[in-house]
């Protein structure tokens, strides 16, 4: 790897289309990798059809929506994102957000929600925020994530059991509440099929025949919906339950064509009606778009990440947000909605043996393809099949092992950041949900570094020297961080513990934080100190950063009671000049 590269990514540069870039300063491409890309795509596209209807479908829109947002958010992301294996399109993350803005906006504020989180994914990069995903605590992000899961799984009951719910309420409780009341509805053949698809979809990847992923368990449930239906049973299907209209032809199930160019706005609006683009609208979107920056960023760096350790590589964090904010820009103007890196996706790529971002390319492609030849086919489909390959999802994303090892062998405080944001993204949102939960996770982990920072009384230990002290001499050392949440406290014991008229040396190598709350705490310890209790203080061995941080605040040793030596023997010998050969402690 050349140097520039090393050193453009530990300083965060912004390197558009980094990945691509990359591998092809390595070398000849040649054949051998081509064959590979390819037939790695083709893998994946197999695994992201289906995946990108059902994930449309489930964020309240028509399943075309999610198979152009798999064409054109593939390609542009891996043209110029910077993770070298990463496949982006629709993911299940997105449902809980994009539900409620389909609900309220239709398809039009969708994808001009999309349109903003692109717009600010390219600011995050441009502000080099690749960093981001280390500063979100695993309790947090695994907390939101079962929580999404859950939601993802209770949003499937309807079609799971064929209970024929037209309209499902947008909160939990009275979602809950309209799934029991219509319980006995319950479809015996819905549940059938669901079943059939779920067994299918749990273990038809583990073996890895023939076809990959969700293909197998799709076309099972297809073919015994339409066993069903020739004996008089029939089963609600994607056909049945969307229609198109292009260009005055009206179709049902999926249409045969590319994806089209349209402003975004100007896509249908809520019930099939128009959507208005004002300032209003946009007020009312931003948040929901913001979260949707944020929550695409989260997981396309955590997916890199991951990628990262199965292959060995390294991608750019900058870049790959980036790559994601043009994806995310330009998509809608296609009829897609929001999409980010997707890890089942991306890890499948990896398995299949793909080689560069072109095997990201090609999937969207294959896709392309697929519509374009076997659109009709996609009517058929049951939509009890599609929700039990996203009832699988759930589980997958729910990484329901890992989290059952964190409850039970984690610290307490990262068990409730963990129960919180998962009760708070199953009944309010994300938003509230990822908010809280740093906020709770910052406070937990700001107590823990307060209790970890104390004072010991060094006076006798021969460790840090071999003579006594003088008469009258205290030596104290501290350790640990002193910032706002445990500087006041550490002082004020210290303070307590010093007896007046009394001399005190202050061993600091040990402080690694000094903050501006603990430069206020020491400048009220050192006025209590020489101003009432007189009491004489010499602080020694600041570290660097922590003596910087000294000079900034003002604290100076230019009163005579207090003063800074650069080492223990220099402040030793300024205690016994001062004692003027007073006797010393035994």
């Amino acid at each position: 790897m050349r140097v520039s590269s090393v050193r453009e990514r530990s300083m965060g540069a912004l390197r558009p289309m980094s990945a691509l870039r990359d591998q092809f300063s390595q070398g000849w491409y040649g054949w051998s990798g081509l064959r590979a890309d390819l037939l790695a795509g083709l893998s994946v596209a197999l695994i992201a059809i289906p995946l990108a209807m059902a994930l449309a479908i489930a964020s309240g829109v028509p399943p075309q929506y999610g198979l152009n947002s798999a064409i054109v958010g593939g390609i542009l992301a891996a043209s110029f994102g910077g993770s070298r294996f990463s496949i982006s399109g629709p993911t299940a993350a997105f449902i809980v957000l994009l539900a409620p803005i389909s609900a309220r906006h239709g398809m039009a504020g969708l994808a001009t929600a999309g349109l903003m989180a692109g717009l600010i994914l390219v600011v995050f990069a441009l502000c080099r925020l690749g960093r981001l995903i280390e500063y979100v605590p695993e309790s947090v992000s695994l907390g939101f994530t079962t929580g999404i899961a859950i939601v993802i799984a209770l949003l499937q009951v309807n079609d799971l059991l064929g209970l024929g719910i037209s309209h499902l309420p947008e909160h939990f409780p009275q979602r809950l509440q309209a799934l029991v009341s219509a319980l006995p509805q319950l479809n015996a053949f819905s549940v059938l099929v669901s079943g059939l698809t779920v067994i299918l979809a749990l273990i038809w990847p583990q073996r890895r025949w023939i076809l990959p992923g969700y293909l197998p368990a799709i076309l099972a449930g297809t073919l015994l919906s339409l066993w069903l239906g020739s004996h008089g049973h029939p089963i609600e299907t994607i056909g049945s339950r969307f229609t198109f209209d292009v260009g005055g032809i009206l179709g049902h199930g999926v249409p045969s064509i590319p994806p089209q160019i349209q402003l975004p706005w100007h896509l249908p609006g809520p019930d099939g009606g128009s959507f208005q683009l004002n300032s209003e609208t946009i007020r009312d979107l931003l948040p929901a778009a913001f979260t949707i920056a944020m929550m695409g960023s989260i997981e396309s760096l955590l997916c890199a990440v991951i990628l990262d350790r199965t292959t060995r590589t390294r991608h750019h964090s900058n870049g790959e947000l980036l790559g994601q904010g043009i994806a995310n820009l330009i998509t809608p103007f296609f009829g897609g909605i929001p999409v980010t890196a997707a890890l089942a996706r991306s890890a499948a790529d990896v398995s299949a043996g793909a080689r560069s971002p072109l095997s990201g390319i090609f999937h969207s492609l294959f896709i392309l393809l697929a519509v374009l030849v076997f659109a009709p086919l996609f009517s058929i489909i049951p939509m009890a099949a599609m929700a039990g390959v996203l009832l699988v999802v759930a589980w997958n994303m729910s990484e329901a092992p890992h989290a059952l090892r964190l409850l039970r062998s984690a610290p307490r405080a990262d068990r409730v950041v963990f129960l919180t944001c998962v009760g708070l993204t199953v009944t309010f949102d994300m938003v509230i949900a990822i908010s809280v939960g740093c906020v709770l996770a910052t406070m937990l982990l700001l107590r823990d570094l307060a209790r970890f920072t104390q004072i010991r009384d060094i006076s006798t230990s021969r460790h840090y020297s071999q003579e006594p002290l003088p008469l009258g001499w205290r030596m104290v050392k501290i350790t640990g961080a002193m910032f706002f949440a445990a500087a006041e406290g550490v002082l004020r014991d210290l303070l307590d513990t010093t007896e007046a008229d009394s001399n005190l040396i202050l061993y600091a190598d040990g402080i690694t934080v000094f903050d501006a709350g603990a430069a206020s705490a020491f400048h009220r310890f050192l006025q209590e100190c020489t101003n009432h209790r007189h009491i004489r203080v010499i602080v020694t061995d600041l570290q660097p950063q922590v003596r910087q941080a000294f000079d900034e605040a003002g604290l100076d040793d230019g009163d005579d009671r207090f003063k800074i030596c650069s080492s223990l023997a220099e402040a030793m010998a300024l205690a016994r000049w001062e004692a003027r050969a007073e006797p010393c402690l035994p």
